[in-house]
């Protein structure tokens, strides 16, 4: 039996390191394209969106190698609460960072995103166009990032983390699938324009902090779950309100640039409170291997059949 788990959990590390290697291999057409793509040319959504694809294409086809099926996906819908929430957690940890902005005289009301919906919709009352472009962005708009979403999401928490359940404790998971999804940014980061308006490492760093400190939050709902949709919402929810919505209503100055986006340390701070907040609840997970000498058990539910 031990020479079993041991053989098992051979295959189950070896697994990752292919999604890893794949992932790496198919993304770097897409880094080159991206990077070196005319100045002038148009933007490159397509180059963007095939780049989010990777992680979930690599993740599709080795769980196929490895396993000849998709069992353990995460396909199932699950608990429709764990969905709500994956929809609504991150519209509160950014407005916990951006409405005090607004407030505080940081609010952008000619903005090209409501210039735009003014225009289209002169009829409508200016102070309506904010609430009209939120339900917008929060219906129409969350289908779109949903499908981009998915792309990476049927890697990172569609395979990486429920193989990394198998054999390490939840914090590890956590960990682990963070630095991989944070460091899978970084050639864009660094060589592209996906970054802040302070100082590149300062960049680095507040996004680093915030993709380790949502992973604790990414993890924990997919393996309470069993379900890859709640990174899916939780992933397009993220991008939707943070870029589409909040971002786009907020002045840009030196002091909006080092504190709001992605690349800002409030965001950082918050998903460090987020992480500490679902590490404090990994008791409510399903049964893992919390120190290196405890026995190995699955973390899926069967609703990830």
């Amino acid at each position: 039996m031990t020479d079993l788990v041991a053989a098992d959990a051979r295959r189950t590390k070896n697994s990752i390191i292919i999604f890893i290697l794949l992932t790496a291999a198919l993304s770097s057409i897409f880094y080159l394209l991206v990077i070196h793509r005319p100045s002038a040319g148009r933007s490159p959504v397509l180059l963007v969106l095939g780049l989010m694809w990777c992680p979930g294409v690599s993740g599709l086809l080795t769980r196929l190698a490895f396993q000849g099926n998709l069992r353990g996906h995460g396909f199932g819908w699950g608990q429709t609460k764990y969905q709500f929430a994956s929809y609504w957690i991150p519209l509160v940890y950014s407005s916990i960072v951006y409405v005090p902005f607004w407030l505080a005289g940081y609010f952008d009301p000619n903005n090209r995103t409501l210039a735009v919906l003014i225009h289209r919709l002169p009829h409508l009352p200016h102070a309506a166009a904010l609430p009209v472009l939120f339900l917008f962005l929060a219906t129409v708009g969350m289908v779109g990032s949903c499908f981009s979403a998915l792309g990476e999401e049927l890697g990172w928490r569609g395979f990486l983390v429920p193989q990394l359940a198998k054999i390490t404790s939840y914090r590890r998971v956590a960990l682990i699938s963070g630095a991989i999804w944070a460091l899978w940014h970084y050639p864009i980061i660094l060589f592209a324009d996906y970054h802040g308006a302070g100082p590149l490492w300062y960049s680095i760093v507040c996004f680093t902090v915030t993709v380790l400190g949502i992973s604790f939050l990414f993890a924990w709902m997919r393996l309470k779950s069993g379900s890859v949709w709640t990174g899916v919402l939780l992933h397009a929810s993220h991008n939707l309100f943070v870029q589409a919505f909040f971002d786009a209503q907020t002045r840009r100055t030196r002091v909006t640039g080092l504190w709001t986006t992605e690349f800002g340390a409030g965001l950082a701070l918050t998903a460090f409170v987020v992480a500490i907040i679902f590490y404090a609840k990994r008791g409510e997970l399903p049964a893992q291997r919390e120190s290196e000498s405890a026995p190995q058990t699955s973390s899926i539910s069967p609703a990830a059949a």
